[in-house]
């Protein structure tokens, strides 16, 4: 191959390559073009392998100019390639169409669901963090210390007896854990880590020996504390009315305050309320027991009685997600049934918030 010869031969080749290229119609040909022009058997790599044929003065200028040729037919397949997909493209919007008035398909957002009484226990921080209060939390095994003695509970009583309370066995020196009864111990923990001012919640799981339709060996409470120099019980009662107005969705609730004993708290009152709060008119509720803290609970934590005062409160978080969503056999919530919980459950996006609706 002479070097004139060579010359136009390289030229014609460019012209047919540039001309392939800008005949391909769509995507598939852009790629066969590719091949044929730039792929190990291509029309490039044949001129390349002529290269050890030409004499030495011929090969510099002539593997310059195939490099030449192969940058511009590079160019021009990914020009073509960019136009072709453009067309593509808009074919597909053209083609393709998305109706945004189907509903959206169900999927696992959708399957899961938050149980009632972890649905209750957000409610509950949402109402008192509004309040004021902070989350205290504790651990399920307590000393009997703890759970008892310092809470003024004296050795006869009847909570301290086996049929009521899970018991562990006894340590070398005669002391017992237990399974809390309540979690009033995180309230002593409280008091006994920092001074007042004192506003906080215990909401958690609790233990005693009953089972029956309306109890069960393990359950939830949510306990409050509040300590200061001049809390009192017009304080308290404030507190609970503002939470069962905002808990039932309410803007007004009737309440009822029993005097009670409990040895913790002096006085001591178990609290009614309405049941028009909850669609029943008519009849009255028990929902929580409360009171002012014993003057014996605050100098067994370290506080003097003559210039701390408190209040304290518990309830059911069970018992109270039973009242408002209408459930009737406290069993069925640890049964691990799906479809009782497809029913009763809660969408995992129903957040509850005050601004926004507690219960979706």
């Amino acid at each position: 191959m002479t070097s004139v010869a060579t010359g136009a031969d390289l030229q014609g080749l460019e012209q047919e390559l540039l001309a392939s290229i800008a005949a391909a119609g769509d995507l598939a040909a852009i790629e066969q073009a590719r091949i044929a022009v730039l792929g190990k058997k291509g029309r490039i790599a044949e001129l390349m392998q002529t290269l050890g044929t030409l004499p030495a003065e011929q090969r510099k200028g002539f593997g310059q100019s195939v490099n030449e040729i192969k940058a511009r037919v590079s160019e021009a397949l990914e020009a073509r390639k960019a136009s072709l997909e453009g067309d593509a493209l808009s074919q597909r919007l053209v083609n393709e169409r998305a109706d945004v008035t189907l509903p959206v398909r169900p999927g696992a957002v959708a399957d899961g669901r938050i149980h009632p009484v972890s649905q209750v226990y957000d409610e509950c921080v949402e109402i008192f963090a509004d309040m004021g209060f902070a989350v205290a939390e504790g651990p399920d095994i307590e000393t009997d210390d703890l759970n008892f003695t310092k809470l003024n509970i004296p050795p006869e009583h009847p909570a301290r007896q086996e049929h009521d309370t899970f018991y562990f066995r006894p340590k070398e020196d005669g002391s017992r854990l237990v399974l809390r009864t309540h979690t009033s111990p995180v309230q002593i923990r409280t008091m006994l880590a920092q001074k007042p001012p004192i506003r906080i919640i215990a909401p958690g799981r609790v233990y005693r020996s009953d089972s029956d339709q309306t109890h069960t060996p393990m359950f939830h409470q949510i306990e409050g504390l509040v300590i200061d120099e001049t809390t009192h019980m017009g304080h308290l009662k404030w507190v609970l009315e503002e939470f069962c107005k905002a808990f039932f969705e309410v803007d007004e609730v009737k309440m009822r305050f029993r005097a009670s004993h409990f040895p913790f708290t002096e006085p001591s009152m178990e609290v009614d309320i309405g049941a028009e709060a909850i669609g029943k008119p008519g009849q009255w509720l028990e929902i929580l027991g409360c009171g002012m803290v014993h003057p014996n609970v605050l100098r067994n934590c370290g506080l003097d009685p003559e210039k701390y005062q408190g209040f304290a409160f518990g309830m059911g978080l069970d018992r109270i997600a039973m009242l408002k969503y209408g459930l009737t056999d406290l069993r069925a919530f640890f049964s691990g049934d799906l479809r009782w919980l497809r029913h009763y459950g809660f969408s995992v996006l129903d957040v509850p918030t005050l601004s926004g609706g507690l219960s979706g």
